[in-house]
């Protein structure tokens, strides 16, 4: 008896940020080096979701600035509508505090735990308060505030409050310093990369210790906000069926076609007449068997699924290949969208690309991109239910190598867009496995993967053309010169007679006296629009034309050229330099041939 006495004294409720405090681990800070990707990830998903929801196009700053030994200050600015006074503090210093749990329609955050689990990292490590500018418009004046986290309680603690003056017209901005490393910034970098090839409406600037990166948006145009949808019946659990009968005052025709998404009254009357039920009858007077007799029937009548174009904002093939070309070369990429489907009555979508061959390193593992709700899964992918996917596939059949993962110089991304991602953890790093999720990766592959063997196909074509072309024009200057040599009579230029009897476009550079001088005559019968890519450790600061666009990468500097050539055209670029890189001409259809030749 004392002692059963004595364990009830040591009993008391915990409050929900003691427990994450003790399982920080659970919310992706389970090291100093993650916890900066983590909170980075999370300020910059509230600010993403912002901007979209106020129809803004986003502009976010990241800074990350070492201020002592093993402290830095990591600071989120966005552009958004901002956050009104009152609710600054229960956003940023109370955990599960959110807008979006109670919402089904797709956003990046919906717990409500991400950046306040941030601000008790953070305290946890230095006791530093977390600094928040907001400001909601011009005639508004922003304000500042100081935060911590009471861990008893889960409640928000203001160290400090003021309005300041402050030179964004709207938006929100947060400072958090913790003890951590930097040995993340490739990783951190990554992230943010691959954030911007999902939303290619959003420019991202990154400030790391003083090196500034900028990854610009391919779009100007905002995505549509998903909109709330009613929950589906198909769905729906008994707990939550007997909270929501319980708080509905209506008749059960009345409950099931206001409460359900999908639900007319037609498939009302047949849910009810298969309960065997008075649609008369008020929903507060059923009795838990009645409940259970509503449920079955609700599971049992064919219900279409939730309208997905209002809940759900997947990227679009389109912008998917602009973003990933934006930031990552490649000879052959394409998207690939599904329709939606649904599990467990929640909408989702499925969308894909697949990429091969320009920078993507040629030994090894294809490089595998999980993103889900527009947001980049950069941990546990063994866990995740898209790798396992990815694996299924028998990449063998669509001309790839593979040892689980394909191999070669390949590219992969899966998208899983849905009211309800099913996350393994709270960190939200790995899709749960899903039989629905699962099969419609897995067909959304299949169909990339044909289009990619249908592409090394026509590379494979276009390489024995090339090899042929270049062994006949190859043996025509050699007859050439001998025919001058027996007739006595100067050289002259094969290349036209080369061009017009193989129907190519030519490229030739030439380096003479420090000057490149790159010629591309277009030989076939109808106008071409091409694509020049120069790599070389030549700057060519005075190429004219100027390039299109140039890229540093490992010392080299990859300079592209566009140009549109009429029949018989001729176009030049001429440039200051070794000529010691090597030069590719590529149409922008498949079925033009091209010659290269370099140094003739």
């Amino acid at each position: 008896m004392v002692l059963a006495e004595d364990l009830a004294r040591q009993q008391r409720s915990i409050s929900v940020a003691e427990f994450f405090e003790k399982n920080k681990h659970l919310l992706g800070f389970d090291s100093p080096m993650r916890g900066i990707i983590t909170t980075v990830k999370e300020a910059v998903d509230n600010a993403l979701d912002a901007c979209e929801e106020a129809e803004v196009l986003p502009d976010i700053f990241v800074g990350i600035k070492k201020v002592d030994a093993e402290v830095y200050r990591i600071t989120v600015e966005d552009n958004g509508p901002g956050i009104v006074p009152e609710n600054v503090p229960l956003v940023f210093g109370k955990l599960l505090y959110g807008s979006r749990f109670h919402q089904i329609r797709q956003s990046r955050g919906q717990q409500g735990i991400g950046i306040s689990a941030a601000v008790l990292y953070a305290q946890l490590t230095t006791g530093t308060p977390a600094l928040v500018i907001s400001r909601t418009g011009a005639k508004a004046r922003a304000h500042r505030f100081e935060l911590m986290i009471r861990t008893e309680t889960n409640d928000p603690e203001i160290v400090s409050h003021e309005e300041v003056d402050w030179d964004r017209t709207h938006g929100t901005r947060i400072e958090i310093q913790f003890k951590s490393t930097l040995a993340a910034k490739k990783r951190l970098l990554d992230y943010l990369r691959l954030t911007a090839i999902v939303n290619p409406h959003s420019r991202l600037t990154a400030d790391i210790d003083g090196e500034v990166t900028t990854f610009e948006r391919v779009t100007s145009e905002v995505p549509p906000c998903p909109k709330s949808v009613l929950p589906h019946p198909h769905g729906i659990e008994f707990g939550a069926l007997k909270r929501i009968a319980a708080a509905n005052a209506g008749t059960i025709e009345e409950f099931l076609v206001n409460s359900f998404s999908r639900v007319g009254k037609k498939t009302a009357d047949e849910m009810i007449d298969l309960a065997r039920l008075d649609p008369a009858r008020k929903t507060t007077t059923l009795d838990a068997e009645e409940l259970k007799r509503l449920l079955d029937a609700m599971q049992s009548v064919r219900v279409p699924a939730p309208l997905a174009q209002q809940c759900l904002s997947p990227i679009g093939e389109e912008l998917i290949c602009k973003g990933l070309e934006k930031e990552i070369q490649l000879d052959f990429v394409s998207a690939r969208t599904r329709p939606s489907s649904v599990f467990g009555g929640h909408s989702f979508v499925i969308e894909a690309a697949i990429g091969y061959g320009g920078k993507l390193q040629a030994e090894g593992n294809a490089q595998l991109l999980r993103f889900a709700n527009r947001v980049p899964l950069l941990y546990q992918q063994g866990a995740c239910a898209i790798t396992n996917c990815v694996t299924q596939v028998n990449w063998k059949n669509y001309g790839l190598s593979q040892q689980g993962l394909p191999t070669g110089p390949a590219l992969v991304m899966v998208h899983v867009a849905s009211t309800n991602v099913p996350f393994t953890s709270e960190s939200k790093d790995a899709v749960a496995s899903i039989p629905e999720i699962e099969r419609e990766i897995v067909l959304v592959l299949q169909e990339l993967g044909r289009e990619l063997k249908s592409y090394l196909s026509r590379r494979d074509r276009k390489k024995q053309q090339d090899d042929r072309a270049r062994a006949i024009c190859s043996v025509i200057p050699e007859i050439a010169a001998k025919v001058s040599e027996i007739v006595e009579l100067p050289l002259v230029d094969t290349s036209p007679i080369e061009g017009r009897i193989m129907h190519r476009v030519v490229a030739k550079k030439r380096t003479i006296d420090g000057k490149v001088r790159i010629d591309v005559n277009n030989y076939t019968a109808k106008e071409v629009p091409l694509v020049l890519y120069n790599l070389s450790r030549d700057k060519a600061d005075d190429a004219e034309p100027r390039p299109d666009f140039t890229d540093e990468f490992d010392g080299e500097y990859n300079k592209v050229w566009r140009c549109v050539l009429a029949p018989g055209a001729a176009w030049q670029v001429v440039y200051t330099g070794a000529g010691d890189g090597s030069i590719d001409l590529r149409g922008v259809e498949d079925n033009v041939k091209v010659v290269v030749d370099l140094d003739v």
